[in-house]
């Protein structure tokens, strides 16, 4: 009797104990696991331009291969853009090689002409000159006459000197001014085509790398906005764990160091690499903290999964085993 009573006396502290040392240990482990899920680098595909969307090839999960069309923009626009450059180019490279070809032999022979015919006007108009000093001179007509005459020559003079000043220029050529302008004004119109150009091909978003389409948030015929999101894809690489630190554990990890994930239906864990641990809490608190709030801080981090995971789905939940003391 006295044996079942020491042992029923025994029992109670032996069991709390027993408990506390399970509690303790259970929140050990916890505090030693860093909870997340698995996650994959993702592509952002933009708008370029503010168009309706005429064409999406792919659907929604589907493997991309980098270069494939994901979402095709009304171009109309932006071609009509581009036959407009290539006209404003055509235009000054036409301009450069009549300077650098010079006057043709028509234009000269007609300038050789109207000279020939001013020179004749000079000659004329010089002896009609003479002819009203003769007369001035015997009283016969007038000052008037004289000064008319005198008129006609000098108008004449410079009629040959305007045709002669004509004449070379046609035959000396462009000057160099001219052509270093032109040349410009071509080379400025080459790069105004380009840009047009990469304009047009930018309406046709493509894939940037492999990966699967995983979102297209605007669907056939809405006009997107410029800078918005139009196609979502996953990147093909290996899945990283993105997981939360407790702040307990923050100081022992470092770039570069291995650590054990655990996945719901894989029996063995798989070695991960830690790439990268916030430097901010996530969620930001007050300034002044006590050793009990401080242990609640989580900081993200992320941890490379070796190749062989890379067929797990994302999304799924992880563990990742914390370093001890």
């Amino acid at each position: 009797m006295l044996n079942s009573i020491v042992k029923s006396h025994c029992a109670g502290p032996c069991l709390i104990v027993c408990l506390l040392l399970a509690l303790v240990s259970c929140g050990q482990q916890t505090q030693s696991l860093a909870l997340g899920t698995l996650e994959r680098d993702r592509v952002l595909l933009k708008a370029t331009a503010a168009e309706i969307i005429t064409q999406l090839p792919v659907k929604e999960g589907r493997d991309l291969q980098a270069g494939e069309l994901v979402v095709q923009l009304d171009n109309h626009r932006q071609q009509a853009m581009v036959a407009k450059a290539e006209a404003q180019l055509a235009s000054a490279q036409a301009s450069l090689q009549k300077l650098q070809h010079g006057a043709r032999p028509e234009d000269i022979a007609a300038l050789r002409a109207q000279l020939n015919g001013a020179q004749a006007q000079l000659i004329e108009a010089q002896k009609a000159f003479a002819r009203a000093e003769t007369l001035v001179r015997k009283k016969l007509v007038g000052v008037a006459e004289l000064d008319s005459a005198r008129a006609k020559r000098d108008s004449a003079q410079a009629a040959v000197t305007q045709s002669e000043e004509n004449l070379l220029v046609l035959t000396n050529g462009s000057r160099s001014e001219d052509l270093q302008q032109a040349e410009a004004q071509v080379a400025l119109a080459q790069a105004s085509l380009t840009l047009e150009q990469q304009n047009l091909r930018e309406l046709s978003i493509i894939a940037t790398q492999a990966g699967r389409l995983d979102q297209l948030p605007k669907n056939l015929g809405e006009r997107s906005s410029l800078g918005e999101v139009v196609a979502v894809i996953l990147s093909n690489a290996a899945p990283y764990a993105r997981v939360y630190v407790p702040e307990t554990h923050r100081l022992k990890l470092k770039a570069g160091q291995s650590l054990a994930i655990h996945i719901d239906g894989i029996n063995a864990s798989l070695q991960g690499t830690l790439r990268w641990v916030s430097q901010d809490p996530a969620f930001t608190p007050y300034f002044a903290l006590n050793s009990n709030d401080r242990a609640r801080l989580m900081y993200l981090a992320e941890i490379d999964l070796p190749a062989s995971a890379a067929d797990l789905p994302s999304g799924i939940p992880v563990q990742v085993e914390l370093p001890h003391d």
